[in-house]
């Protein structure tokens, strides 16, 4: 199965494609992170995300999307602001008929590491391990889109 992965953020959201079957490895497709210029106001942040993830829906054709969903720890504003991206994403997702399972920060850590308050630096080198990769992936949105993705992998 083809799982994307999305770390969403309304200036930089990552992505990542896994192919993952049963009883198998998972294997990385490929990752990147799609940037909006800050000083756009969050409207055109948000089309740029869109245009930028159904761009990789297309290239890729995943069966299914990952996607990290927001974290509250920080501040309100900063919450409502990963929803809008966390909207965008589905939205982006939905008009490719692409289906959407949500995780949560600590869901995607625990599945990954072991570990549901694993710092950053274990999940990106969890994924790294996990894929077989040569060096972790890069940006660290990337990373935690790729770890989204295996989250879905381990649940299936």
């Amino acid at each position: 199965m083809r799982i994307v992965g999305i770390d969403p953020g309304t200036i930089t959201a990552g992505w990542g494609v896994v192919d993952c079957e049963a009883g198998r490895a998972s294997r990385a497709v490929a990752w990147g992170a799609i940037r909006a210029p800050k000083k756009d106001p969050v409207p055109e942040r948000l089309a740029t995300i869109a245009r930028g993830l159904d761009e990789v829906l297309r290239e890729h054709s995943p069966e299914v999307a990952s996607i990290e969903e927001a974290f509250y720890g920080e501040s309100a504003q900063s919450a409502l602001r990963i929803g809008e991206a966390r909207g965008a994403a589905i939205v982006a997702c939905r008009l490719r008929d692409v289906r959407v399972e949500q995780f949560t920060p600590a869901e995607v850590k625990k599945a990954v590491t072991g570990n549901g308050r694993a710092h950053k630096s274990q999940v990106a080198r969890m994924v790294k391990t996990l894929l077989n990769l040569d060096e972790e992936p890069t940006p660290a949105d990337a990373a935690d889109a790729l770890a989204v993705a295996l989250a879905l992998c381990h649940r299936l």
